[in-house]
C-alpha cells in the first residue's frame, strides 16, 4: 500500500490537471450513512414516492418528513479528512476540481472552493412560485419551512425526475477531456451522468486513482492505482505523501 500511495503522489505532482469525481463513501466518516445502504435514507423511505419533484409538488408536507430526518443528518455533520485533505491539495494547486455527486456541502466546509455539485446542496432552500431562496439554516425548526410567499420551500437537491444541471454536466465534461489526473473516491461510479466521468478522462489519457473500501467496476477497467480503505485515512496519506515529495 506504501508503495501504491507512493506512485498515486507522483502522478498527483506531475500532472498539469487534476480533478476528482466523489460520492457517497467520502461522507460515511462524517456521519452520513449511503442513502441506498441498510439504515440509509431509502430502507425507510420509497424514493419512487418520497424523492421524486412530482411527489414533492402532489405533496411537499408529506416529502418534508423525509427531508427533516435527512437535514438532521446531514446538518450535524462536519468534514472528515477526506474532505479536508481534498481541500489542502485545491489550496496546494493540485486538484483542480471535486465533482461531487453529494449534496452535503462537506467538500466546501472541508477547504475546497471550486467544487461541482451534480445532485444539488442542501444547505439552500428555494420556493419553486417566487424563487427567493433562503439559507437552510434560517428556517431550521420549521417543519415544513415556508416562504414569505407563503409556499413551502424546496432544498436546492436534484430530486429524481428533475435534470442535472446542465452547466454541471458541461463544465464536468470538459474538465474530464483535459483532465491528467483523475481521483475516483467513496464512488462506485454507475449512476449516470457521473459514471461517464471515469470514461472520458482515460479515452483522453488521464490516469485514474482510486479510493475504495472495495473494488468496483473500474477497478479491473480503467482504474491505473487502486487504494484499498477508507477514504479519510487513505487520502490523508496521499497527501502527506504529496507533500513530502513537493520539499524534496
Amino acid at each position: 500500500m506504501e508503495d501504491l500511495i507512493k506512485e498515486s503522489a507522483q502522478i498527483i505532482v506531475n500532472s498539469k490537471s487534476t480533478i476528482a469525481l466523489t460520492g457517497a463513501g467520502i461522507s460515511v466518516e462524517s456521519g452520513i450513512p449511503d442513502f441506498r445502504s441498510a439504515g440509509g435514507l431509502w430502507s425507510k423511505f420509497d424514493p419512487a414516492e418520497y424523492a421524486t419533484i412530482h411527489a414533492f409538488q402532489q405533496d411537499p408536507e408529506k416529502v418534508w418528513n423525509m427531508l427533516v430526518e435527512m437535514e438532521d443528518v446531514v446538518s450535524g455533520a462536519e468534514p472528515n479528512a477526506a474532505h479536508i485533505g481534498m481541500g489542502d491539495l485545491e489550496k496546494m494547486g493540485l486538484l483542480k476540481c471535486i465533482i461531487t455527486q453529494n449534496v452535503d456541502n462537506l467538500h466546501q466546509d472541508g477547504g475546497a472552493e471550486n467544487v461541482i455539485e451534480y445532485h444539488g446542496n442542501s444547505s439552500s432552500l428555494s420556493c419553486l412560485t417566487c424563487r427567493k431562496k433562503f439559507k437552510s439554516t434560517d428556517k431550521k425548526g420549521d417543519n415544513p419551512p415556508k416562504c414569505d410567499c407563503g409556499q413551502i420551500l424546496k432544498p436546492d437537491v436534484i430530486f429524481f425526475g428533475e435534470a442535472i444541471p446542465a452547466d454541471s454536466m458541461n463544465r464536468s465534461f470538459h474538465l474530464a477531456s483535459s483532465a491528467e489526473a483523475l481521483i475516483v473516491a467513496g464512488t462506485s461510479a454507475v449512476v449516470s451522468p457521473a459514471n461517464t466521468i471515469p470514461d472520458i478522462a482515460k479515452q483522453n489519457g488521464a490516469k485514474i486513482i482510486e479510493i475504495n473500501l472495495e473494488r468496483t467496476q473500474l477497478t479491473g477497467r480503467l482504474t491505473d492505482v487502486f487504494l484499498q480503505g477508507s477514504a479519510g485515512e487513505t487520502i490523508s496519506a496521499l497527501v502527506e505523501e504529496v507533500r513530502l515529495i513537493k520539499s524534496a
